[in-house]
Order: C-alpha cells, then sequence, then structure tokens
C-alpha cells in the first residue's frame, strides 16, 4: 500500500514538473513573439514616418519655388520669372525682367508732368534718375522694381500728389499718412524716401531683415510677412485683416497697372 502512494507522488511530480517547464518555455515564446510585433510595429511607424517627412519636405521645396525664395534670403539667386505662380497671385519679392527704361515709358503713358523743380532738390532732376532710382533701391533689397514704382504712381497721383503728403516731403508712398490731414512722413531726399517705401514693401512681404541700413521709420510696426503678393496689401483682401491700405481691392488695382504697363512695352 504505501509503495503505491510513492508511485502516485512521483506521478504528480512529475506532471507538475512537466507543467512548470511548460509554463516557461510558452512564457518565453510569448515574450519573443511579442517583442518580435513590437520591432515590427516600431520599424512601420519608423518608415511611415520618414515617408511623411519626406513628403513635407517635397512640399516645401515646391513652395519654396513657386515663392521665389529659394536660394538666397532676396531671391537674388532665384532665376527671372514673371509673376505666376501656383495660386496665380503678384509676389511683392523675387527678381523680374522690367527695366528702369520700361518704368519711364510707363511714366510717360500717363501724360503728367515731371515735377522736376521739386524733386531736383531730392536729388532727382528727371524721371529718368528717379526711375533709376527705384530701380536700385528695390533690386538690393530684393524687392520687384515695377510693384514699387507703380504704387507711386497710384498714391500720388503721377507724382502730383494733392493728398494729405506734399511733394516736398518725399514721401511717395504715404507712408504715416492716416486721414484727416495727418502729413505723415517726411524725408531728407528722394532716394531716401523710396528707400523708406521699398523697406515698407519688403516687412510686408517676407520676415527676411533688411539688407540695407532701415530709414522707414514705420518697419517696426508691420506685421513681417503678412502680404508677400501685392494683392494682400489690400486690408479687405488680405487673409490676414492687415495690410498697406484700407481702400477695398488696393493691391488687385496695383496688379492691374502694372499688367497695363507690361502690355504697353511689349
Amino acid at each position: 500500500m504505501r509503495l503505491k502512494t510513492n508511485r502516485e507522488m512521483k506521478k504528480v511530480y512529475m506532471e507538475i514538473g512537466l507543467a512548470v517547464l511548460l509554463a516557461v518555455l510558452l512564457g518565453i515564446l510569448g515574450t519573443k513573439f511579442s517583442d518580435g510585433n513590437l520591432a515590427n510595429a516600431e520599424e512601420e511607424q519608423m518608415a511611415q514616418k520618414a515617408v511623411e517627412e519626406n513628403q513635407a519636405a517635397r512640399e516645401k521645396s515646391a513652395e519654396d519655388s513657386d515663392s521665389g525664395q529659394a536660394g538666397s534670403p532676396d531671391g537674388a539667386d532665384s532665376p527671372v520669372t514673371e509673376e505666376v505662380i501656383a495660386d496665380g497671385q503678384y509676389p511683392i519679392m523675387g527678381t523680374s525682367p522690367v527695366t528702369a527704361e520700361q518704368l519711364v515709358a510707363y511714366f510717360h503713358s500717363g501724360n503728367k508732368e515731371y515735377p522736376a523743380v521739386v524733386l531736383s532738390k531730392g536729388g532727382a532732376d528727371t524721371i529718368e534718375t528717379f526711375a533709376q532710382m527705384y530701380y536700385e533701391e528695390a533690386t538690393a533689397e530684393g524687392v520687384r522694381p515695377e510693384v514699387a514704382f507703380v504704387q507711386t504712381m497710384k498714391e500720388t497721383g503721377w507724382l502730383q500728389f494733392g493728398g494729405d503728403a506734399s511733394i516736398e516731403q518725399f514721401n511717395f508712398a504715404g507712408l504715416g499718412t492716416t486721414g484727416g490731414g495727418e502729413p505723415g512722413n517726411s524725408y531728407p531726399d528722394v532716394r531716401t524716401g523710396i528707400r523708406a517705401q521699398i523697406q515698407h514693401l519688403k516687412a510686408y512681404a517676407t520676415t527676411e531683415p533688411l539688407n540695407g541700413e532701415c530709414v522707414d521709420d514705420r518697419y517696426e510696426y508691420v506685421l513681417k510677412g503678412c502680404a508677400p503678393y501685392v494683392e494682400w496689401l489690400g486690408q479687405k483682401e488680405n487673409p490676414q485683416g492687415t495690410g498697406w491700405a484700407t481702400a477695398e481691392n488696393y493691391g488687385y488695382s496695383i496688379v492691374d497697372m502694372i499688367q497695363k504697363m507690361k502690355k504697353m512695352n511689349n
């Protein structure tokens, strides 16, 4: 009777041992399988992340190319391009095929007399000198010359003035004029007035810093890069509700004038 009991006990111990061994083996295999799945999941996540980052990089590159910002910050290394880009807007920054001679021809198309008596006191005795200053100051900051020049024709009525700012102030874009007879800023000479306007345009167009010393007293008040396109210079058309002027279609009217200038010189 006792022998039978010992055998039964051994059998029980063997069964328990096998059960424990089986549990250990299953645990090891389960851990390896789990780790393998985890590794595969992590690899898949890393691969997906790489795909998304590559796609984002390609999209950013395409956007930079479309907006003329590739290469140097002021677009100097960009190829000469026309205004047509992805969304059809006219960029303020970038290189342009427009010449100083075309700016002169556009002024003459307005059938207005160049105010040589006053502007010669500021260093621009002829329209040729005046246009050349615009061309030089604009290209120095990476701004398209035709944008600034045509804006001046709009703001001053083809250099005839008559608004709150007077011609003697050499303020060609109404900087600082807020209505109600406020004359706005004054500048010591024609070139400084032009430079201030160019710098103000650049402030709206990009977050890139100025290339030259700042002479625009209102530069710091502009939300940098809020209007990369001429069309967005009007507050009513600007997606952020900020812009150069409150007049409806302000920027669009400037683009229309630019297009007429280009057709006239073709």
